[in-house]
């Protein structure tokens, strides 16, 4: 069963590194990218448009932290909670135990 998952991981892969070959030989026009206050150099399509994609990832792994961060801290202060639960939960069980005749 191990095998086919990484047999359709490399397929899958393998296809996407095919799309992306493709996709940088299909736009190799040079284009100047104007940004109003600043003009960059001309540089192919495929690469402005893999720049904005990197660009667009980063910042929304930024964006994301501070949901992230707070998910986590919710969730470890979960499981403290959980462990004195338990615990107490534990020590009543072995008082009731003792107390019986």
């Amino acid at each position: 069963m191990r095998w086919l998952k990484g047999l359709i991981l490399a397929i899958i892969l393998l296809g996407v590194l095919l799309v992306g070959i493709l996709f940088a030989v299909n736009n190799q026009h040079t284009v100047p990218l104007n940004l109003i206050w600043v003009e960059l150099p001309p540089i192919s399509l495929s690469v402005w448009l893999l720049a904005s994609l990197a660009s667009g990832v980063v910042l929304g792994m930024l964006a994301m932290t501070g949901v992230w961060l707070r998910l986590r801290t919710t969730l470890s202060r979960a499981q403290r909670l959980n462990r004195q639960q338990r615990k107490e939960l534990d020590r009543l069980r072995v008082q009731e135990l003792k107390e019986l005749p």
